[in-house]
């Protein structure tokens, strides 16, 4: 699987998804805060496969249906923080979808992330990140999974991809940095999987957002155990918020 993904900025580089998937082959795009009632059915030959209906800046997942048959889809909110709370721009921060490979009839699972602002805690962050991977985990608790997205987590990322190692998961970062504006810049836009392994994850030219889109390169493996990623993760939930308290 080749995927993109790429917080669109308020919808402002939309109009450079054709050109990236013609240009890189991806058969798959997770993107972040885009007005989903006015992304096209199709690009470049992937389809819209689901959106978040009610966020004002959503989420959206493509696929190359050729390839994949579209098994199941879901969205996730979690716990508001103060900004989502005044702002409102999301009321769903997890957009997923359960694909079948028409070839071999394996599962997959794929999801497009958006984690709450830098105005909110790394913790708060940390657990919308593992309850997210819980809620797939729930729903197709055997299917390899790729879960890509703006992670709004450029400090103390080391200590995410621990917490995530040891649940069974890989956090991975592209080459550069996916953000710069002001004196803010960094690694905002991260993946996370499990079943898959990574060949590459590339930042791509920089356009009309202020995030960079990352192209992820990725090669379905036997997944591990389900159950017992399920209650490491939700162990860690559990010490998380107790630290938190």
């Amino acid at each position: 699987m080749k995927l993109i993904s790429y917080n669109l900025e308020k919808h402002r580089a939309a109009g450079e998804l054709i050109e990236l998937v013609r240009s890189t082959g991806a058969t798959a795009l997770c993107i972040q805060e885009a007005r989903t009632k006015e992304l096209p059915s199709s690009l470049e030959g992937l389809q819209l496969l689901t959106v978040t209906p009610n966020n004002r800046l959503g989420l959206a997942i493509y696929g190359d249906t050729e390839r994949y048959e579209l098994v199941d889809s879901f969205r996730r909110s979690f716990q508001k923080s103060l900004h989502d709370r005044i702002a409102a721009p999301a009321e769903h921060r997890l957009l997923g979808v359960v694909l079948r490979d028409r070839e071999t009839r394996e599962l997959s699972t794929l999801a497009s992330f958006h984690g709450s602002p830098l105005t909110s805690s790394n913790g708060h962050r940390r657990r919308q990140i593992i309850e997210s991977l819980m809620a797939i985990e729930e729903l197709a608790p055997r299917a390899p999974l790729l879960m890509a997205g703006d992670y709004n987590y450029p400090i103390f990322r080391r200590g995410l991809s621990k917490t995530l190692s040891d649940s069974g998961y890989e956090l991975s970062f592209s080459d550069v940095g996916t953000y710069e504006r002001s004196l803010v810049r960094g690694h905002f836009d991260f993946l996370t999987s499990r079943g898959f392994a990574i060949g590459s994850v590339r930042t791509l030219a920089k356009g009309s957002s202020d995030h960079r889109p990352i192209l992820i390169e990725a090669e379905r493996r036997v997944a591990a155990s389900a159950e017992l990623l399920v209650r490491t993760a939700q162990s860690t939930v559990d010490e998380s918020e107790s630290v938190e308290r």
